[in-house]
């Protein structure tokens, strides 16, 4: 069984891409579609990655982040903010919330996957 990764997007195209990406890979992947959906979902499985957009109704994915951060199972776990913000303020705002990485879209999948297996193998 491969690793486990939680990618949270309220893009159904762009969960179908990472998805599509991270299966072929090996990776067991779960979907959810915004940062509360991704909450709940991470509350009830357990992941070695997740992967979260910034901009998504409901909550966003700093917030998802932060909540995340906040529980005793996820203290360590990387976390990659997936997303169109590449401002400096953004990625330090992300830094401080707890992000492990950044990666802008549209993405590269070929660069998705070399930076998945840099933080999970």
């Amino acid at each position: 069984m491969g690793k486990a990764i939680l990618t949270v997007d309220d893009s159904a195209s762009i969960r179908q891409m990472v998805v599509f990406t991270l299966k072929g890979a090996g990776y067991t992947v779960t979907e959810a579609v915004d940062g509360q959906d991704g909450l709940a979902k991470a509350k009830t499985g357990s992941f070695n990655l997740i992967l979260t957009d910034q901009n998504m109704p409901k909550m966003d994915g700093l917030t998802l982040i932060r909540s995340l951060r906040g529980l005793p199972q996820y203290k360590a776990t990387p976390i990659l903010m997936l997303t169109t913000e590449s401002g400096d303020t953004m990625k330090a705002q992300g830094r401080a919330a707890g992000a492990t990485g950044w990666l802008v879209k549209p993405f590269d999948p070929a660069k998705l996957l070399e930076v998945v297996k840099k933080v999970i193998g």
